[in-house]
């Protein structure tokens, strides 16, 4: 996951049977292609919004999240260090603790508002999957069973194989919510030892249940393939 941190926005790199169908793709145009229909276009935006709320969520997590533990780990370590420093039988003087306490506790209170903002794109995302849901329903009721089982939307994939497929995607980042959450319990405690909060933070930026069946891994290719004008805002 140390490339998504170097640059999580770059290009994944793409399998071979999605450069299969991009050659393909040139192939004579569907029915459906024709004349692009309200339902392409609802599908296609519902597509990027996911995109972009993926996007979002890296940014939370490797930019927002990653900071504040980061400066959690050092504030720590900083008040150890001069703790460490103190004479035995002194104790140490206020000036020396209390920043760095306040400091500490203000880094926990941006790891929980973190927590918020994934929690609020898990939401955002569920309500896109819903909405696509309605789409096929209301596909089926104006266009037929045919058109939305067999015939292809753009390229290969019908509508109802990406309204089918697409709520897969939730699983890993209803993971990925779970793990952040256990980590920030772990940060949380000033107890915590160096060499647990390393390998939180090392969790916390790899974010392995993405790796494999995130956004990157497995739908921005597919989208680039399937999906006509994918770039287009």
């Amino acid at each position: 996951m140390s490339k998504r941190l170097a640059s999580f926005h770059g290009p994944s790199t793409p399998t071979s049977s999605p450069i299969q169908q991009v050659r393909q793709s040139n192939t004579p145009s569907s029915p459906s292609r024709l004349s692009e229909s309200t339902f392409h276009r609802r599908i296609r935006t519902s597509l990027q919004e996911l995109r972009v709320i993926t996007q979002t969520w890296d940014d939370v997590v490797l930019v927002d999240g990653s900071k504040a533990a980061r400066a959690l780990i050092d504030t720590r370590t900083e008040l150890d260090n001069a703790l460490a420093l103190v004479p035995a039988g002194k104790q140490p003087c206020a000036p020396l603790v209390e920043p760095r306490l306040a400091i500490m506790d203000k880094c926990i209170t941006q790891l929980d508002a973190v927590l918020v903002k994934l929690q609020k794109q898990f939401r955002r995302m569920n309500v896109v999957i819903d909405n696509m849901e309605a789409i096929l329903f209301e596909a089926h009721r104006t266009k037929g069973y045919q058109w939305c089982q067999e015939e292809p939307l753009w390229v290969s994939w019908p509508l109802e194989k990406f309204v089918s497929s697409i709520p897969e995607i939730i699983i890993p980042y209803h993971r990925s919510l779970v793990m952040h959450n256990d980590l920030v319990d772990v940060l949380r405690s000033h107890n915590v030892t160096f060499e647990v909060s390393r390998d939180a933070i090392a969790k916390w930026v790899d974010q392995p249940f993405l790796q494999d069946d995130g956004w990157d891994a497995k739908w921005e290719d597919l989208c680039a393939v399937e999906v006509e004008r994918w770039d287009t805002r």
